[in-house]
């Protein structure tokens, strides 16, 4: 009896899909496969085993060093190892030991552009079987079963940058933590808003991220080339749970590993310190299902379908969208949280570049029927397309903690029944809070929010927290452009 089956870590469709896996690599088909989790910043970690290896792999997991989830995102660890004080104290992450990655079956691919290798995306155990509580995708998963047994379905608009690379940057004087970026050149001039002159300019290059993305079964819907040179948006299926989160990390480093085997390079960065380039966002479309049906929209007896009695604050949405008082109250808590969430939404200090008024981003915790000036957008006209979409976040989110905490603030509106106030027809003139100006304001609001760090677990805020400081530290402690320029020659 190996690790996974001692532990009871797998469901029966889990068990059978790794028999598939089995046979599939028994037919030839793989030669390795990559075995990877999800970081504390959404990025791919883990190894490459040889298909003789797989059995075991999906028998006992495999180990990887805990030090992993110390790093912040240059790869620098910032928590002692080596000493009595360890991450919120835990003694398994004492001496850099190992945790073991446990493959989830069902999300086993083939990656496309590497002929015979396969893909397993895992979650964290301590080598005892319990669940590391510092695994982001385990605290999704934590979140959704908070949900009274309905269903989290979300979708995603995700914009990024693709240039033509110029100069990887590899030589021995560009290395470090982080090392210097790469040159790159832009695809197109841009400030064409959906030109489909603009977007067959950079057909070849899309035309093979299509097919790669396809291949891995990932639900695509739509390219688009948007308003900045250079900035491109994918469009993806709605997906339940885990889903949307999956896909997302999935999508973003395959479309960084394709870019990159064809002389492009994709950033899924804000804000690109480059002449002309524009800010991209994350927008995050979310419903509630009981039973396969939306229960957002107001039915026109004026009743909700989830049972809540109409109540004031329901007719705040009387016309245009109608939402039922339970999507009215979770829009609520989206508006209540929102300084506290965009720590998570808009973890990088880049991020914060891209809340500016009239941006069509956001700058300030409104919402609005159908305006795309508000932090929130209310869509749709009956159950199964009515939904709210967030424009607060930044495509280097990491997923599952972007799904997690607005999940979390939407349920405490709901259990509390808050009120979102009126839309606002003019967001960028409407009183209300602003969101935070700055990854710092973000980590003092998310420490202050004793609420959603219940929900979501206050050991992990704290342990979140503290690695995005140390980030702020050390940009604190760098020497920026702006500074030599304003500074250097006066004085």
């Amino acid at each position: 009896m190996g690790f996974i089956e001692r532990h009871g870590l797998w469901t029966a469709e889990q068990t059978a899909a790794a028999s598939e896996i089995r046979a599939r690599a028994e037919s030839g088909e793989m030669t390795v496969v990559r075995v990877v989790f999800a970081d504390q910043h959404g990025l791919l970690r883990g190894k490459t085993v040889t298909v003789g290896e797989l059995p075991n792999v999906l028998r006992e997991g495999t180990g990887i060093a805990s030090s992993l989830l110390a790093k912040d995102t240059s790869g620098r660890t910032v928590f002692p190892l080596f000493t009595k004080e360890t991450p919120l104290g835990l003694p398994e992450l004492r001496g850099a030991a190992d945790m073991v990655m446990v493959p989830d079956p069902g999300t086993f691919r083939m990656l496309p552009w590497s002929p015979g290798t396969g893909w397993l995306l895992c979650d964290l155990r301590f080598t005892s079987g319990a669940p590391v509580p510092l695994c982001t995708r385990g605290l999704l998963r934590t979140v959704l079963d908070q949900a009274d047994g309905l269903t989290y379905r979300t979708g995603l608009e995700v914009e990024f940058h693709l240039f033509r690379l110029a100069d990887p940057r590899l030589g021995p004087g560009d290395l470090g933590q982080p090392g210097v970026a790469p040159e790159v050149g832009m695809l197109n001039h841009g400030h064409q808003y959906l030109s489909e002159l603009r977007y067959d300019e950079l057909d070849p290059i899309l035309d093979i991220l299509r097919s790669n993305i396809e291949g891995l079964g990932l639900p695509l819907r739509s390219m688009e080339v948007e308003f900045g040179p250079s900035q491109v948006e994918l469009t993806l299926q709605p997906a339940d749970g885990l889903g949307t989160a999956d896909a997302m990390v999935l999508l973003r480093s395959a479309v960084k590993q394709v870019a990159a085997r064809h002389g492009h390079h994709a950033t899924f960065m804000c804000r690109p310190h480059l002449p002309g380039v524009f800010s991209s966002g994350w927008h995050l479309h979310q419903s509630m299902l009981r039973d396969g049906t939306g229960i957002f929209a107001r039915e026109d007896n004026g009743e909700s379908v989830e049972g809540f009695a109409p109540e004031a604050s329901g007719d705040r949405v009387a016309s245009g969208p109608r939402l039922s008082p339970y999507g009215t109250a979770f829009l609520g808590g989206l508006l209540r949280h929102a300084r506290a969430t965009s720590a998570f939404s808009t973890p990088t200090l880049n991020g914060f570049k891209r809340f500016r008024s009239l941006s069509l981003a956001p700058d300030r915790a409104v919402w609005g029927r159908d305006n795309r000036g508000a932090m929130v957008r209310v869509l749709g006209d009956g159950p199964s397309s009515t939904r709210l979409e967030n424009r607060i976040g930044e495509p280097a989110a990491n997923p599952y903690l972007y799904l997690a905490s607005q999940l979390a603030a939407g349920l405490d509106g709901v259990a509390g029944g808050l009120d979102p106030g009126p839309a606002a027809d003019e967001p960028y003139a409407t009183r209300a809070e602003p969101l935070p100006r700055s990854l710092g304001e973000a980590l003092t609001a998310l420490e202050a929010d004793e609420v959603l760090a219940d929900r979501l677990g206050k050991d992990f805020v704290a342990y979140f927290t503290s690695i995005k400081r140390a980030e702020i530290a050390r940009f604190d402690q760098e020497v920026t452009d702006w500074e030599q320029r304003e500074y250097f020659g006066v004085f």
